[in-house]
């Protein structure tokens, strides 16, 4: 029986109210759409592709209402009608140890959120990005994408929660700090391995050709006094005909990749801001910033999870009876959601400032700011994004800042 106290009505709170503001700020989202393209970009959408744009925010945005509706549905549904509690009781029933009981309880909770997602995904990938001209992908990949995910979280994902387990059921007030040094090497291991490991297990990377392309960034590295290792061109289109460029990895790892659909429709100016745009990240330390406030996190969750470490009221507010490290955890990170969705407004914050910084290092090595302005019009277009977005959906989710904005700051270091 889940027992309505303090905590029950703390997470109730926070997984609705969270709902609720996310509803309002994509209503919000929608209501902002102007009826023409702001007037620089009129020389780049056409009325049809503006309208098309539109039409691609709306559709997701409805997209988003049913999915978020029905998912938040089934799990209070589950919640409420004592599913965490049938669930832990059903599993103690084998007679395993915590360990075992904790990876099946977390195991059958993921596959069961998978099976949620999977109608969802199917219908936006095969139906709302095929309208728009976007997907790319087969059901054949799409299947193996979904199987290697899976093995991915088996062979990685619990050897790491069943240290976690062990660590906070055996070693009391030391715990969570031995759980943040263990995590802060998972993390480092991971970042150094993903580039030449587990990202080419979904994409092809390739060496960018000898060719004007190549020299040019070739130069632009010499100019940064970048370690340039490898620029690599990622077979994007092989899922999606939307463009985009990233950097990753560290040490002899770091890796720049451009999607080939990115080369397509760029010139070889354009593609070279986009490159100089990524270099400055690296230059401007936000790539360690990143790291750095991505592990003090770590310690700030591992303690906070010590603090509610087989906590009895916890678990009665989810319906289990006898607490535990595993469930401790599940019930901790739906109690973290708030906490947890507030920082993330920060790390956007402080993400649209160093886009900010990132481009005008852009502008500063290629010798000024039009090539990057050029390129980030043309971006608009290629994904179908929204010109517009409404100010508090941008605060709340967004990332990089408006294309406008970009634009604007750009066009200021030119004046």
């Amino acid at each position: 029986m889940v027992e309505h106290n303090g905590y029950f009505y703390f997470a109730i709170s926070a997984v609705v109210g969270l709902y609720l503001l996310d509803l309002v700020a994509n209503w919000l989202n929608v209501s902002a759409l102007q009826p023409e393209p702001p007037g620089e970009f009129k020389e780049v959408f056409s009325a049809d592709k503006y309208a098309e744009s539109q039409q691609y925010l709306k559709t997701n945005t409805r997209f988003d209402y049913v999915s978020d509706f029905v998912s938040l549905a089934i799990f209070l549904a589950f919640w409420l009608m004592g599913g965490f509690g049938m669930l832990d009781e059903f599993i103690r029933g084998f007679g395993y140890g915590e360990i075992v009981n904790g990876l099946l309880f977390m195991f059958v909770l993921f596959v069961a959120q998978l099976l949620i997602s999977i109608p969802f995904e199917l219908y936006h990938t095969f139906v709302i990005e095929e309208k728009f001209g976007f997907n790319k992908t087969t059901i054949g990949t799409w299947a193996s994408d979904q199987v290697k995910g899976l093995v991915l979280a088996v062979v990685i994902g619990a050897p790491i929660l069943a240290l976690m387990l062990w660590l906070f059921g055996e070693f009391g007030k030391q715990a969570w700090l031995y759980a943040w040094i263990s995590m802060t090497a998972v993390t480092l291991l991971l970042t150094y391995l993903g580039p030449s490991l587990i990202m080419p297990l979904f994409n092809k990377f390739e060496p960018l050709e000898e060719g004007e392309l190549k020299t040019e960034i070739d130069g632009l590295a010499a100019k940064c006094d970048f370690p340039l290792t490898e620029v690599s061109v990622m077979d994007g289109s092989k899922r999606s005909a939307k463009t985009n460029a990233f950097f990753t990895g560290f040490g002899k790892n770091k890796k720049i990749a451009l999607f080939d659909t990115l080369i397509e429709k760029h010139s070889v100016p354009e593609l070279v801001a986009v490159l100089a745009h990524e270099i400055g990240h690296y230059k401007k330390k936000h790539i360690i910033q990143g790291m750095v406030i991505g592990i003090l996190k770590l310690g700030v969750i591992s303690f906070l999870i010590y603090l509610f470490m087989n906590n009895q009221g916890l678990v009665e507010a989810f319906g289990v009876k006898q607490a535990s490290v595993y469930c401790s955890f599940v019930f901790f990170f739906i109690l973290f959601k708030p906490i947890s969705f507030v920082l993330s407004i920060g790390m956007s914050m402080l993400s649209r400032k160093n886009e900010f910084e990132a481009d005008a290092y852009a502008a500063e090595v290629t010798g000024g700011s039009e090539d990057m302005i050029s390129a980030l019009k043309q971006l608009p277009k290629d994904n179908l994004s929204n010109l517009t977005p409404h100010p508090f959906y941008a605060f709340l989710f967004y990332s990089h800042p408006p294309i406008i904005e970009r634009l604007a700051a750009l066009r200021r270091l030119g004046s």
